[in-house]
């Protein structure tokens, strides 16, 4: 937590692990925080609006400049709806005034945690070894990175965010191609191969052929799926 009185955050800082919060960091100063967030990344940032040398609100904005996702929630005995407004357009989630009932305070650090371990959750994206994460769009295959195009990317999110679930051309051709589907073109065969040989290079076949349909991607045993292909030869033919 962030506060120029070090009576408030000490008063924070006990608050806190005292609920069982661990390493919690009390600081006084803004430019100690910003120092601090270049090599700790928190959970949660409580920031008192009024601060020394930085206020607040520059403090929210560079946190969110620096690419810090962390919740932010500011604190300020300021209780003016303008005051409320331009804490949340500095990139603060929530905000809360002085003083505050600590039941209060524990309810929202706890919503804030818990609406931050969701986002976490969402944006990333798991198939046996394979993850991709749709914040900073970096995709690996047990432990190795890989390099994909912008568009093998988007096929991947779809099928990944699709996993378990045949897909046809068609849907694959409106969703990452943004266009009604061409049955005259291969450039979804095309693609589904380009990403085959990037994918498989550390493993197992993840996207395999539904005879009939179009793709799944899901990790598999050593044998097929009934009525399925992994490597279909109408599309090795098209490709």
């Amino acid at each position: 937590m962030i506060d120029d009185e070090p009576v408030n955050a000490e008063l924070l800082e006990t608050i806190l692990a005292d609920s069982e919060y661990q390493n919690v960091k009390a600081i006084t100063d803004s430019r100690s925080a910003l120092e601090l967030c270049r090599t700790f990344e928190p959970d949660l940032v409580l920031l008192d609006l009024m601060m020394p040398f930085v206020d607040g609100l520059t403090v929210c904005r560079r946190l969110r400049a620096r690419g810090v996702k962390v919740p932010i929630l500011m604190l300020t005995a300021r209780h003016e709806v303008a005051d409320r407004v331009s804490g949340l357009d500095a990139g603060a989630d929530d905000y809360l005034s002085k003083p505050f009932d600590v039941d209060e305070l524990l309810a929202r650090v706890k919503a804030l945690l818990r609406r931050s371990a969701m986002r976490a959750d969402d944006a990333m994206l798991r198939v046996g070894d394979l993850t991709l994460d749709t914040m900073s769009r970096a995709v690996t295959r047990a432990g190795r990175p890989l390099s994909l195009t912008q568009k093998e990317y988007a096929l991947l999110e779809y099928l990944m965010r699709h996993a378990g679930l045949p897909v046809t051309r068609e849907q694959i051709a409106e969703h990452v191609w943004k266009t009604e589907f061409d049955p005259s073109t291969n450039i979804v065969d095309v693609y589904i191969n380009y990403l085959r040989k990037k994918l498989d290079v550390d493993g197992p076949p993840l996207v395999h052929t539904v005879r009939g349909t179009g793709y799944v991607l899901e990790a598999r045993g050593e044998g097929r799926a009934a009525g399925d292909d992994s490597r279909g030869a109408s599309d090795e033919g098209r490709a």
